[in-house]
């Protein structure tokens, strides 16, 4: 039985990661020079994995990081596959808001949503759809290796919800230009939604 291969790859890094800021898909920041420096590095010394195909969250960071990464190959955006949205938590760090109750029941999982947000299980479903998506397209375009450049969160999520081996999120996490190569089985994907995990990138 055919299987395709999938490489999960996190954006470069923008000013709010150096400052600690929380941004989602409501502010569309570019990669700041130290991030587009690292991952040109990154290319430079690393072999990423080969892909016939180059998807990307629609994000300006994610664009182009998948640019750089993979140059010379069109960026093809799901829209269903770009950050989450944070809500009033937006564009502050977490030392601003650490005196917000609000904040504290967020983080500790009292609530799903930080207020005007998206709803956690929300995130996923919407995940789970982009990722779908683009299965769906490498079926009807005969192609068994793609990657998708995204975000660090939408990553840990996307496969705390549905990758073997099972892990919680905060054990998916990747660096800027790193990531996760996964294995897509036809017949158990449909069955289940499950993804196999086979590398680290």
């Amino acid at each position: 039985m055919k299987t395709y291969k999938i490489h999960l790859i996190r954006h470069g890094i923008t000013d709010a990661n150096l400052t600690g800021r929380y941004i989602g898909n409501r502010t569309d920041l570019p990669l700041c020079p130290e991030g587009v420096k690292q991952l040109k590095t990154i290319a430079e010394q690393k072999q990423y994995p080969y892909i016939e195909k180059l998807y990307s969250s629609p994000m300006l960071r994610t664009r182009q990081s998948a640019a750089i990464i993979y140059p010379g190959f069109e960026v093809n955006t799901i829209d269903s596959m770009t950050e989450y949205d944070f809500g009033e938590f937006e564009g502050k760090s977490a030392a601003e808001l650490e005196i917000m109750p609000s904040y504290l029941e967020w983080t500790s999982g009292k609530v799903t949503a930080p207020k005007g947000g998206e709803d956690s299980n929300d995130f996923i479903k919407r995940l789970a759809m982009g990722l779908n998506e683009i299965v769906r397209d490498m079926m009807k375009q005969e192609i068994s290796n793609a990657a998708v450049i995204m975000h660090g969160g939408a990553i840990m999520m996307l496969l705390a919800a549905c990758a073997v081996p099972r892990r919680r999120s905060i054990e998916w996490t990747s660096e800027p230009g790193g990531g996760y190569s996964i294995l897509i089985t036809p017949s158990l994907y449909h069955s289940s939604g499950i993804v196999e995990v086979f590398d680290i990138i």
